[in-house]
């Protein structure tokens, strides 16, 4: 069963709503660390609308098991990762006017990009996941680059309207990271994940880590972040 990686973004984007101190992403990683997280993922933005770059460092000072840092793979933000020197990176798209991350990396396309990005940052011992969509090209690429995880896109899952479309793209999940392990990939996961459909990707042969952040958060602010991680951890190991 899957481990799992809580994202804390939206901790500073709340923070960052009145440009205030509070809420901490630094407490709010400890905490969810004492909870029985197995990782913290952060989403450094090339806009800052959420964490910061104080964030960032203090994180790496302070967590005690793995940071993930999601970024765009741009130069400024590889200069960041190889200073702060996070347990790995996730590259992932990035557009300003967006939400949130709306899908998987491009790598089909941005191969020569993204494999340059990776060597960089492997060749310096930081390991690299890709945030891709379950499409056999796409993790074709994706092993191309010789990056070390890819992380699959699970938002149409998550989306999906209907129990019959759920189903349809769980399958596509099972395909896809099956795909990436023939093809001598590690399988991670995540976007849109809830406390309602997290248990059938957990079950996914393979799998090794979950990355959750809203659902989390937004649990955490009824019932505190404590509760909603372990709650999570328990959907992750399948005790549900």
């Amino acid at each position: 069963m899957p481990t799992l990686g809580v994202n804390i973004d939206h901790i500073a984007t709340l923070r960052q709503a009145r440009q205030t101190v509070e809420p901490d992403p630094v407490a709010a990683a400890v905490l969810a660390e004492l909870a029985g997280a197995d990782g913290i993922t952060v989403h450094l933005r090339e806009d800052r609308r959420h964490i910061q770059e104080r964030d960032l460092r203090l994180l790496r000072q302070t967590v005690r098991t793995h940071l993930n840092l999601e970024m765009a793979a741009t130069p400024s933000m590889v200069a960041i990762a190889l200073e702060v020197r996070p347990d790995y990176v996730t590259l992932v798209p990035e557009r300003r006017e967006e939400v949130t991350t709306e899908g998987g990396l491009d790598v089909l396309n941005y191969g020569a990009t993204v494999r340059s990005v990776v060597q960089e940052l492997q060749s310096q011992g930081i390991p690299v996941s890709l945030f891709v969509d379950p499409q056999p090209q796409q993790l074709a690429a994706a092993a191309e680059t010789t990056a070390r995880w890819v992380e699959l896109h699970t938002g149409t899952y998550a989306n999906a309207a209907h129990a019959a479309d759920q189903k349809r793209e769980l399958d596509v999940l099972y395909r896809g990271s099956a795909i990436a392990q023939e093809l001598g990939l590690r399988v991670n996961a995540g976007h849109g994940l809830t406390y309602w459909n997290t248990a059938p990707v957990a079950q996914i042969s393979g799998m090794e880590e979950l990355n959750i952040g809203h659902s989390i958060i937004s649990r955490a602010v009824l019932v505190g972040l404590e509760r909603a991680v372990r709650e999570m951890k328990t959907l992750c190991v399948g005790q549900a």
